[in-house]
């Protein structure tokens, strides 16, 4: 009995650590549209790529590096589609002011290649009379630096983001229908 009690609150403990995780903006709250400026500028929309700021909170113990991903889940592809993946943040990092194509980003940051074959943010351009669902997801990694160099897809670096993480915070947006 002591020891399903203990295996007990030792699984609360580290829900409540894992829940105490967050990422936020002051630019666009959870469940909210994305304003159609932040779009891409392909694929029939004329935006200008806008990254929103983020910040994040309470990273668990241990916290090395951070990476940050942008996912759309509904794009028509079967696999949905990487907007952005940042990597090798440093540790001190609290936050990613945003902007045009993400904005400025901490030193020895590494951006991985989006669904488009390149670095750098892609914003949303969801098909015609569709809504999408895009996810900023920050990833508390236990590595100094991803084993994974520059150009690599955002599915090699979620393969390692996966095998290196401590927790993770996300929230998700909407965009469409255009």
């Amino acid at each position: 009995m002591k020891l399903l009690f203990a295996t007990l609150a030792m699984s609360f403990s580290l829900s409540a650590h894992a829940a105490d995780f967050t990422l936020s903006s002051t630019q666009i709250a959870p469940g909210a549209a994305i304003p159609a400026a932040q779009y891409a500028n392909a694929f029939g929309c004329t935006g200008n790529s806008v990254m929103p700021d983020l910040q994040w909170r309470n990273a668990p113990a241990g916290t090395k590096s951070f990476a940050v991903t942008f996912y759309d889940q509904d794009a028509p592809t079967g696999s949905g589609f990487w907007h952005w993946v940042a990597y090798d943040i440093p540790a001190t990092t609290q936050s990613l002011p945003g902007g045009a194509n993400a904005g400025p980003l901490p030193a020895g940051t590494i951006e991985g290649n989006t669904d488009v074959g390149q670095p750098g943010f892609f914003g949303p351009c969801p098909p015609a009379g569709r809504l999408h669902h895009y996810t900023y997801t920050v990833h508390a990694l236990k590595v100094d630096k991803l084993p994974v160099g520059k150009g690599a897809t955002a599915a090699l670096v979620g393969f390692f983001l996966w095998q290196h993480s401590l927790g993770k915070a996300s929230f998700t947006v909407t965009a469409g229908p255009r």
